[in-house]
C-alpha cells in the first residue's frame, strides 16, 4: 500500500509516491492501492486540475482510503472536497485541508520501517 502526493511543484512529503500530473496520479490510483492522497488542484496551465483527478477517481472506482485537499486555491479546494463527498464513497474520509505534522510524521516512519521511502 502506497502513499500518494499530487502536485506539480510542492516538494513530496517523506513516505509519499509523488504524482506530478492528473495522468500520473490516476495511473497510480489504477494500479496501486492508496492508502492516503493529498491533492492540489491547480497542476500547470493548460493541465488537467485536481478535479478532474476527483473525476476520474469516482468513474473508475479507485478510492484511497483517506483524501487530504492540500491546494491553496479555495475554489478548487472546495470543488474537489465536495465533489467527493457528494459521491458518498463509503468508508472514504475527506479532509479540507493539509495533512497535520502528525499524519506527516507517520507515513515518513512506516517508510522508513519498510525500508521504501519514496520520496525524491
Amino acid at each position: 500500500m502506497i502513499n500518494v502526493y499530487l502536485d506539480d511543484v510542492r516538494p513530496c512529503p517523506a513516505g509519499f509516491v509523488p504524482a506530478r500530473t492528473a495522468e500520473e496520479c490516476l495511473l497510480l490510483l489504477r494500479e496501486c492501492e492508496v492508502d492516503i492522497l493529498s491533492l492540489d488542484y491547480e497542476l500547470g496551465y493548460g493541465q488537467p486540475n485536481g478535479f478532474a483527478v476527483v473525476g476520474g477517481l469516482i468513474a473508475a472506482g479507485t478510492f484511497p482510503r483517506e483524501v487530504y485537499v492540500h491546494s491553496s486555491s479555495m475554489m478548487g479546494r472546495a470543488q474537489m472536497v465536495k465533489g467527493l463527498r457528494d459521491a458518498g464513497i463509503a468508508g472514504l474520509v475527506v479532509h479540507d485541508g493539509p495533512m497535520p505534522a502528525a499524519v506527516l510524521d507517520a507515513a515518513a516512519s512506516k517508510g522508513q520501517r519498510e525500508g521504501k521511502d519514496e520520496s525524491p
